[in-house]
């Protein structure tokens, strides 16, 4: 049985659910924040102060995103970019100038998993300030509540 048989035997079996499912790297994998804001800012043209980010997807070079993904470490994005790459999400690209220029671009399959995250962020971001009120009510409850009924 070649490789691409036993894939599409164990493609039948794929429950993330499940213990052993490999899908449940991915998911671990495209969960994290800086996938979810290298996706939107290849998929949108980057992060835009006080826009939507509605762009157009485009290539990008490191230096531009380590610019917009403020807080990142080289060594994450270097990692996130090497994973998206090994998942098929996003192409490298080097071009032989001086210096070398490396940019970076969403494969179709990226713009399809783009479409889904940037509906995430845009979640996040429209009810950020429903949550903090939870979070703020919560934290105000939950001391009363631990010392009648101990911790959850």
């Amino acid at each position: 049985m070649t490789a691409a048989q036993r894939r599409a035997r164990d493609k039948v079996d794929y429950d993330a659910f499940f213990d052993g499912c490999p899908s449940r790297q991915l998911l671990e994998r495209i969960s994290g924040k800086w996938v979810a804001l290298v996706l939107s800012a290849l998929g949108s043209g980057g992060p835009h102060a006080g826009a939507e980010c509605g762009g157009e997807p485009r290539a990008m070079r490191y230096s531009e995103l380590a610019r917009r993904l403020a807080g990142v470490s080289q060594k994450m994005l270097t990692q996130t970019l090497r994973t998206l790459e090994r998942d098929g999400l996003v192409i490298r690209t080097v071009t032989p100038t001086v210096p070398v220029t490396v940019t970076y671009e969403l494969t179709e399959l990226g713009l399809s998993l783009h479409e889904i995250m940037r509906g995430i962020k845009s979640w996040a971001e429209a009810h950020m300030d429903e949550v903090q009120d939870n979070r703020e009510r919560f934290d105000l409850a939950t001391p009363a509540r631990e010392a009648v009924s101990g911790p959850a």
